[in-house]
């Protein structure tokens, strides 16, 4: 086998280096996760993953870990509603009550939870920060922010948006796609924003209207996340003077912004939690290609970086996971790089394709006509 005796670190523990490290240790590979979160019980962020089963679900079949998906998934959580900025509810997808979910939806925590309990103990390496990654002969030596370091034969960057490990890899960076999101979350929807809670239905809530959208995913804790998108400058972040860790800041800017769309809204903002976190949409180059390196590949978000606006991104980290440890662990190529090789080449050919659905749906959700091309897609 390609991968025996060699030590091999995945930098990174979202769902695709955690499912990326699974697959391999199912076939003795020696595996270390390097994840800068302090522990396993920090607070997992964001909404609910509609996973696919050409893609997220393959990856799990593979794995072995369906059974405990189906323990874990949240029957109902598909469900979708589409409003104008009224909160009229113009289109609502019910059609899978009482059926298995063609998308079935599942909370990150849980998700990671399953992932972290398949693996072997002291895989996953905690608060492990990368600062820094050199070539030391053959091999790689991985220096972290607490002071210690590791060495591995083959890396894989799965460090996500911001990844530390993609500049060694191609000098290729993402270009702006010209939607910025704010996210919010609520704790205890049901008492502390009734209305909202009532409209989510345990579900999803896609408001749009004036060029703008608004997305809420209830999730299985009892809270709901909310993410709002509309067109800005590059580095408005900055510029806008906006301090997002307060409310008041926060709600005075959606009040201005979405002005025009119904007082329910302002419920979310009210009673969010006092910590925003503001994101500039981001997308890789869809012709992207580098020349392909002996012993060191991405995945994920560090590898094609793109706006959520088709829900691929989780899908398609899962896959690469998937399609990249069968390329490690087939013998019928000469070396790892050709392996990676083979990996990065349909890797590249299928962001390509879903990179570009992604941008002309984020432009779509976006343009004049956005809730009638919505409301023709779904009906």
């Amino acid at each position: 086998m390609l991968i025996n005796n060699k030590r091999i670190a995945i930098v990174g523990g979202g769902p695709g280096g955690l499912t990326l490290a699974r697959l391999l240790q199912l076939n003795g590979a020696n595996v270390k996760v390097y994840e800068r979160d302090l522990n396993k019980d920090v607070r997992v962020q964001g909404a609910t993953l509609d996973l696919h089963d050409d893609s997220g679900l393959m990856a799990l079949r593979e794995a072995g870990l369906m059974e405990a998906f189906k323990a874990n998934f949240r029957p109902g959580a598909d469900k979708m509603r589409l409003v104008d900025k009224n909160a009229t509810i113009l289109y609502d997808d019910d059609i899978n009550e009482g059926f298995e979910p063609l998308r079935p939806e599942i909370d990150r925590g849980p998700l990671r939870k399953i992932l972290l309990e398949s693996l072997q103990p002291d895989t996953v390496v905690w608060n492990s920060y990368l600062i820094s990654l050199s070539a030391v002969g053959d091999s790689w030596k991985l220096d972290f922010q607490n002071g210690t370091s590791a060495l591995a034969d083959i890396v894989i960057a799965a460090d996500g948006a911001n990844s530390k490990i993609r500049p060694l890899i191609t000098p290729i960076k993402p270009f702006y796609s010209g939607i910025t999101v704010v996210e919010g979350a609520v704790y205890n929807s049901e008492t502390a924003a009734p209305a909202i809670h009532k409209l989510l239905n345990g579900g999803k809530i896609f408001a749009l209207g004036d060029e703008k959208t608004l997305i809420v995913s209830s999730k299985g804790d009892g809270s709901l996340v909310f993410y709002t998108g509309c067109k800005t400058d590059e580095n408005w972040v900055r510029s806008s003077g906006i301090d997002f860790n307060s409310r008041a800041q926060v709600l005075a800017w959606f009040q201005q912004e979405f002005s025009g769309w119904d007082s329910s809204w302002l419920e979310l903002f009210e009673k969010a939690d006092a910590h925003f976190i503001p994101r500039p949409q981001y997308c890789m180059p869809l012709d992207q290609s580098w020349p392909t390196l002996p012993n060191l590949t991405m995945l994920g978000d560090a590898a094609h970086l793109m706006p959520p606006y088709a829900g691929e991104g989780v899908n398609m980290a899962m896959l690469d996971a998937l399609e990249l440890s069968n390329c490690l662990l087939n013998d019928e190529f000469p070396n790892i790089q050709t392996a990676i090789a083979s990996y990065e080449k349909q890797m590249l050919a299928r962001f390509a394709e879903i990179g570009q659905l992604t941008l002309e749906q984020t432009a779509s959700m976006h343009s004049p006509h956005g809730l009638s091309d919505m409301l023709d897609m779904f009906s």
